[in-house]
């Protein structure tokens, strides 16, 4: 075999090297798959025994895993307008003029105030020359409405069709590269065990006559494994109580208030009435929904990987919220507690992120998102600067990163700081705060806000609070 002499090796480095910087460069087809209130915990890769998520583990498995991935607001719409702007939801008004903080305010946003017309992800993806395709569920003030911003929508359809729909349109050949968002529902339908079992007879009619399907699937996920006793089930199979059921000691008032505020009064219910057994079958529910969700994205998988695209795809995986299940007898959200406002994060882009990281630092899924995917379409985009590019995190860059996170919500803010100390300030019942140290207790049984040991670390997250992340107030 004649083998290349080493001139000619060197005349032709220009070209390799100019190869290797093209293959660098390329952008990747973009999939960003979102589930709705799937806490942290909620998959088998991190750690929880008692559902299966095989679909969501490759992602964790080929790619990165975030353990401290948080929102910067506990529900649907804010956390969706940040998760597009790069923004806090706070940032935006709704029509009265008041900081957005909840569903209500977000839907409210008017597409003529002049903060809603600053650049936005699929804008610049769509400068970057990206293909924008979205399906299912949007919960979306008027101004981020996927079709307006240039998207193709597959589907409404959030439970049913979107997968396949989803996956075929991955299979098609296409000359630009792709930004795909699939937004599916589920675990989302837990919301549905304690509105229904406290609703009057006329609301339960309501939801029995708009809600079939989302109740449907709840009660498929009630129902118990074939052949197995009920006995049995709640000895081997049903997980249970949470370590921090109890209701945090001395908790703020802002929560009992936010509890009964109709028409929410369901969560009181919840908290009073719910038996030990009732609240074991919700987080058995709620590991069920979880894995009927997985097997959706299953689908989105085995179409990257049977289209040979699995290459040049880069799949971000996350969740707009958690869900507290059971988590000091409060179910649903809102609150800022750890199960409502940490969520999964997992990244995979075959090739290019090594396999099997996880990743204990502050990420803000609301703030980072924007500029991570700008940064790997090539247009650095200006939003928020204390949203920080994830990149270098994904492939194993040594770069300083953040010592705390905001997080807002309906009844308070919070600032968590890397040491593991956590400050919520509430408003919702006058002024309180409280200080948890989340390295001595990561469930937040009490708080440590008196303790004269911990009254510097107050002053200075309070510092933190006041003087870089909400400012404003």
């Amino acid at each position: 075999m004649k083998h290349p002499t080493i001139s000619a090796v060197v005349a032709l480095l220009p070209l390799l090297v100019l190869m290797s910087c093209m293959e660098q460069t390329s952008p990747p087809n973009i999939i960003l798959i979102v589930t709705d209130q799937q806490s942290e915990s909620m998959m088998s890769s991190s750690g929880n025994p008692y559902l299966h998520t095989p679909a969501m583990d490759y992602i964790a498995e080929n790619g990165i895993r975030f353990t401290r991935a948080y929102v910067t607001n506990p529900v649907c719409s804010p956390s969706r307008v940040s998760m597009l702007t790069g923004r806090f939801p706070g940032f935006f008004t709704d029509s009265k003029g008041k900081l957005v903080r909840n569903n209500a305010g977000s839907m409210d946003i008017p597409a003529s105030l002049p903060e809603a017309s600053r650049a936005n992800l699929p804008d610049y993806l769509q400068k970057a020359g990206y293909d924008l395709v979205y399906g299912g569920k949007k919960h979306l003030p008027s101004f981020l409405d996927p079709e307006l911003l240039g998207f193709q929508v597959l589907t409404n359809d959030a439970r049913g069709e979107l997968a396949q729909k989803a996956a075929d349109r991955i299979r098609e050949d296409r000359e630009n590269p792709f930004f795909m968002v699939v937004s599916l529902i589920n675990p989302h339908d837990i919301c549905f065990m304690a509105i229904r079992d406290f609703a009057d007879s006329s609301y339960r009619l309501q939801l029995e006559r708009n809600f079939k399907t989302e109740l449907a699937l709840l009660d498929k996920a009630l129902e118990l494994p074939a052949g197995v006793s009920r006995e049995e089930f709640f000895e081997h199979y049903c997980p249970p109580l949470p370590p921090n059921f109890e209701p945090q000691e001395d908790e703020a008032k802002a929560i009992e208030l936010f509890l009964n505020r109709d028409p929410r009064s369901f969560r009181a219910g919840a908290r009073r009435d719910y038996s030990e057994e009732q609240w074991r079958m919700h987080r058995w529910a709620y590991a069920r929904l979880t894995e009927m969700v997985d097997a959706h994205v299953q689908v989105l998988l085995d179409a990257l990987i049977e289209s040979g695209k699995e290459m040049n795809t880069l799949v971000i995986f996350t969740s707009d919220h958690g869900d507290n299940d059971g988590s000091h007898r409060l179910e649903h959200k809102n609150v800022l507690y750890e199960e409502s406002v940490k969520v999964p994060l997992t990244a995979m882009w075959k090739g290019k992120i090594a396999p099997g990281q996880v990743n204990r630092q502050l990420v803000s899924v609301g703030l980072d998102l924007l500029p991570t995917l700008s940064a790997y379409a090539g247009l650095p985009a200006a939003t928020d600067p204390r949203g920080r590019s994830l990149r270098p995190l994904f492939e194993g860059s040594s770069v300083e990163w953040r010592q705390s996170l905001g997080i807002e919500g309906e009844i308070s803010r919070a600032v968590i700081r890397e040491d593991g100390m956590k400050y919520i300030r509430y408003d919702a019942a006058g002024f309180e705060e409280r200080l948890m140290d989340l390295t001595s207790d990561p469930y937040e049984t009490t708080h440590v806000t008196e303790d004269p040991d911990y009254r510097d670390a107050l002053q200075g997250i309070r510092k933190e609070f006041e003087e870089i992340w909400f400012p404003d107030l």
